[in-house]
């Protein structure tokens, strides 16, 4: 049997935020425990004596805003972070990149083009160049003048109470810049989640940074819209057992995650998962059924909203 390491608690049952805070929003997860086996105090035992953590009313998905609130701001600015903790979000997922001399920067694509207006390559330029671009306006003329931040600019405006998902586009290589950073960071590691879709990356994580949480990520690309896709499972247990990744981050794709699918991976060893990008308020409560560690999404506000209507019964 493979196993996985087990997942960092994020909250206790006796310290259960409000939703005013920005936490357990939704139906009671508890719910999937049908599914998945018999519960215990947060904690599910699958037919192999597994113990893997799953949601609870203390421990309810997580709302994360997709590189910030960026349904409304320019995606990875300091536009769209403040914006999402205003939405209430639990937290912010972010891409970071290494410049040319050897900074992490906060950009999703290889190059500047689709957010500067400007064809350069991330990598064949400096901090102090990058610097220069202008990455709000393409979204509206308000945000003019928003830049491309650094990690460590990111970081500070991380709240204590809140959290960050870390995802590194670029290779191992930046996994030692990122020890200096987090070095001079105030950011706890119980707020921190990195995830990356490079193996290696992952596994240089885990061994230069243990104390750090990760999720490998899949864009199920590969993958049969069957339950049944056992090529699809093994891929994708093997891969977190090469890299010795706490848990799962997937696209959100509900053909292929299925509550059948899901249960053959938690038998497999899966302590957790986490999807990406939701917006529609029903994929949302799809997902909170199927125990998902933490929502993704470009409308945290608008999915919060949504998500505590139906709990409340309305």
């Amino acid at each position: 049997m493979q196993k996985f390491h087990q997942p960092i608690k994020t909250a206790s049952a006796n310290s259960r935020p409000s939703e005013t805070g920005g936490h357990a929003v939704g139906k009671d997860p508890r719910d999937c425990s049908q599914r998945f086996g018999r519960t215990c105090k947060g904690f599910v035992f699958n037919a192999f004596g597994l113990v893997c953590f799953l949601a609870t009313p203390g421990h309810a998905q997580l709302i994360v805003a997709h590189r910030g609130a960026s349904h409304a701001a320019p995606e990875n600015t300091a536009a769209a972070f403040e914006l999402a903790w205003q939405q209430k979000a639990d937290a912010i997922e972010a891409d970071f990149r290494l410049s040319q001399d050897g900074q992490i920067v906060c950009i999703h694509d290889a190059t500047t083009q689709r957010t500067a207006g400007v064809d350069w390559k991330v990598c064949d330029k400096t901090l102090a160049e990058l610097k220069t671009l202008d990455v709000g306006r393409w979204k509206e003329p308000k945000f003019k003048g928003e830049e491309i931040l650094t990690l460590s600019e990111v970081l500070r405006l991380v709240p204590r109470d809140k959290k960050i998902f870390v995802e590194l586009k670029s290779g191992p290589e930046i996994v030692k810049p990122l020890q200096e950073v987090l070095k001079k960071s105030q950011v706890a590691a119980a707020q921190m989640l990195v995830i990356t879709f490079n193996e290696e990356t992952a596994r240089e994580v885990k061994r230069s940074l243990p104390h750090l949480k990760v999720h490998w990520l899949t864009g199920l690309e590969d993958a049969v819209d069957s339950p049944n896709d056992d090529a699809e499972i093994s891929r994708i247990t093997d891969s977190l057992s090469r890299t010795g990744a706490d848990g799962l981050g997937s696209e959100a794709k509900r053909t292929v995650l299925t509550d059948a699918f899901i249960q053959k991976l938690t038998a497999k060893g899966l302590p957790e998962f986490h999807v990406w990008t939701v917006d529609d308020p029903q994929d949302a409560i799809y997902y909170q059924d199927l125990g998902a560690f933490s929502i993704t999404t470009n409308r945290p506000g608008f999915l919060r909203k949504k998500l505590s209507q139906v709990g409340e019964g309305k």
